[in-house]
Order: structure tokens, then C-alpha cells, then sequence
């Protein structure tokens, strides 16, 4: 019986192949394992040493490697099997670390680092650097774009593309039999929201390539890690834009500020607006059948009765309406007093903070 994983990396042992040969291992039902080599079996030297040296000799399994001539029946070369382990995974790291280099180098130049091609573009059929507009995929993501600048969230216009039949980006790319990685359809218009967050959040649909979004956290652990946005490198004008970049923004701004409604239907007017002093989290409205308009209130985030990282505190809905009319009152009557005054604080305001965006925009070393 053959045991394949191709295009696993052997770093882990968690590769389906090599589990269900484990199991039936585990069961008696394989009395001897065979491996052309020991960098076939794992490149990972703790858990290589201790299923070769340990485990299957306590089952009764039969470790054999030709290319080291290892066989743990008769103990031949089994002294030198964590040896070999140990140069196996040092290559692995190597590798890995040489992965990392041209990725490095084709970022210095200039070049898309990701390899995936976002729903709604294609790639080119004898240059992978060059992505080419996919016409009909395109359409449902600027479909997305349009509803959420018209007030509908992810939930919703999931909802609204599963009424009108859309194909969700898997269903699509099977349609036109085209490669891709996602789990077996079980409903062809059933749209995530996860999956219009998604769309929602990638700029590369304004033209740009973004590199180093995430990275694994090492050659063992190839569990992604999320980089911070300020680390993000973005190389505009690479390929024709989808959204523009006005549209992407106005987007990301709508859901920063996006506003939930309660369980009573009602909103305020500063929902995603205010922020609690002590921790800077966002104050959520809290609204409630059981209480009347003017007992309606803003509880900081971080709260979370009591299991948070800030302390109780609130303010009422009614109260913050009425402080904010009367700073507009106040302004608005320094307006009308002290126009010239208030015209020139405002120019001086916008120069001074054109100004900290210009600098900000200069290229390292200017």
C-alpha cells in the first residue's frame, strides 16, 4: 500500500496521507513503514525522532529508510537518524528563508508579491504578472461597492445577491471552468458575508497591488499572521482599477462609522461617532423596549458588564444631543460675530495639515 502527500510541505506531519498511515498503524493493521528517504517522511526533527525511535517500535512497526539504510528492527543507522533529521529540517529552513528573499526583491522591484488573483480579475495567459478585468465578475463586485455606498452592510447585501440568484466567486470560477481552491459547493448563490467584507476591504480593486498583507509565523507554523496596515506596501497602476480609489475610500469610511441597528429598530444620530475618554473605544448605543427615548444611552465598548478593561460609565443619548447643539450654537454665533477671525484660524488649520500630509508623502531619505 502507497502513501502519497504531494504538495505538502513536510515540515508538519499533519498531512492527510501520512495521518491515515499513522492510524492504521496505530490499529496493527501496517507492520512495516517504507521510505525512500528520510526527507520523504518529515522534515521536522522532534516528531521524526520520536515516531521513528518511540512510537512505532512500542506498536511493533518496522521503520525502514533506503536511502539512509536505516531499519529499526535490526538498529541499523538508527544512531545516526537524528542527525539526518537535523540537516532534513535545516534544509527546509533554508529554503524557506530563500522563499522570503525573492519575495523581498520582487517587492524592491516593484512586482505583486500575492500570488491569488482577487474575485473579478484574471490573469493573463502567458504573463501572471499581468491581470486583465473579468467583465462579468467585475460587474457583481462593483454591484457590491454601489450597495454598500447606498447604506446596505455585508449581511444585507448577501442577502439581496442570494435573492437574485448571483453566484457566489467558487460557484463562478466552476461555471467557466476556471481552477479554484475552495471546500465543495453546497449552495452556488449562498453569499458569506465574510466574503463581501472581503471584496469590500481589498484595494487592489482601485489598481494597486498590495504586498505583505500576512505572513506565516515560520517555517513550522503555517498559520497566518495578519501585518499591520502601516506595514502594507502598496504599488499603484498595476493593473486597470475596478473601484476608483474615491469610491474605495468613501467605502472604507461608511464602514468605520457603520451603524447597527438595536433590537428596538431605533438609531442615534452619533452611532460609530463617539469614543469613551478613559480607553478610546468606540461607545455603542444601547436602546431597549423596557426603556423610554430620553433613557436611552452610549456604554463604552471595553465594558462588557464588567468583564471588560473599562470601568462602568455612560452617557444618555438626549444629553449628548444636547451638548453637541449647543457647541453648533456656539460656533455658529462666533461665525457670525467673528468671521474674519474664524476664516483665518480655518485657512490656517488646512494649511497646516496639508502640510503634515505633504511631508508624510515624501519618499525615505528626501
Amino acid at each position: 500500500m502507497f502513501f502519497v502527500d504531494d504538495g505538502i510541505s513536510g515540515t508538519s506531519f499533519e498531512r492527510s496521507d501520512f495521518q491515515r498511515m499513522h492510524r492504521m498503524a496505530e490499529e496493527g493493521k501496517i507492520g512495516t513503514i517504507i521510505v525512500k528517504d528520510l526527507s520523504r517522511f518529515g522534515r521536522e526533527h522532534i516528531e521524526g525522532d520520536r515516531l521513528a525511535e518511540i512510537i512505532y517500535p512500542t506498536l511493533g512497526v518496522t521503520f525502514i529508510s533506503i536511502h539512509e539504510n536505516i531499519n529499526s528492527s535490526t538498529g541499523d543507522g538508527m544512531e545516526m537518524l537524528p542527525f539526518y533529521n537535523i540537516f532534513n529540517e535545516w534544509y527546509a529552513k533554508q529554503t524557506s528563508e530563500k522563499i522570503r528573499a525573492v519575495w523581498k526583491s520582487k517587492a524592491e522591484h516593484g512586482k505583486r508579491v500575492p500570488s491569488t488573483v482577487p474575485f473579478g480579475y484574471v490573469k493573463d495567459a502567458t504573463d501572471k504578472e499581468v491581470w486583465h478585468i473579468d467583465e462579468p465578475a467585475a460587474e457583481v463586485v462593483r454591484k457590491i461597492y454601489a450597495l454598500c455606498l447606498a447604506g446596505r452592510g455585508p449581511s444585507q447585501i448577501a442577502r439581496q445577491l442570494e435573492k437574485e440568484g448571483v453566484l457566489i466567486p467558487s460557484a463562478y470560477y466552476e461555471s467557466i471552468g476556471r481552477n479554484h481552491s475552495a471546500k465543495a459547493l453546497v449552495d452556488s448563490c449562498k453569499w458569506d458575508h465574510k466574503t463581501i467584507i472581503g471584496i469590500l476591504e481589498n484595494r487592489q480593486y482601485t489598481g494597486c497591488s498590495v504586498n505583505f498583507k500576512s505572513t506565516t509565523v515560520n517555517y513550522k507554523v503555517h498559520r497566518r499572521v495578519a501585518h499591520p496596515k502601516e506595514e502594507y506596501q502598496i504599488i499603484p497602476n498595476k493593473q486597470e482599477s475596478i473601484i476608483s480609489e474615491e469610491e474605495w475610500l468613501r467605502v472604507q469610511e461608511l464602514r468605520e462609522h457603520r451603524r447597527r441597528p438595536t433590537a428596538t429598530g431605533r438609531q442615534s444620530l452619533f452611532s460609530g461617532l463617539v469614543y469613551c475618554p478613559d480607553c478610546g473605544a468606540k461607545l455603542y448605543f444601547c436602546a431597549a423596549k423596557s426603556l423610554k427615548p430620553n433613557q436611552e444611552f452610549y456604554c463604552c465598548s471595553n465594558y462588557k458588564s464588567g468583564r471588560g478593561s473599562c470601568t462602568i460609565h455612560y452617557i444618555r443619548n438626549m444629553v449628548l444631543e444636547q451638548l453637541v447643539l449647543e457647541a453648533i450654537s456656539d460656533l455658529a454665533d462666533f461665525v457670525r460675530c467673528y468671521e474674519p477671525v474664524f476664516l483665518y484660524m480655518l485657512a490656517k488649520k488646512n494649511n497646516a495639515w496639508n502640510y503634515t500630509v505633504s511631508f508624510k508623502k515624501l519618499p525615505y531619505g528626501a
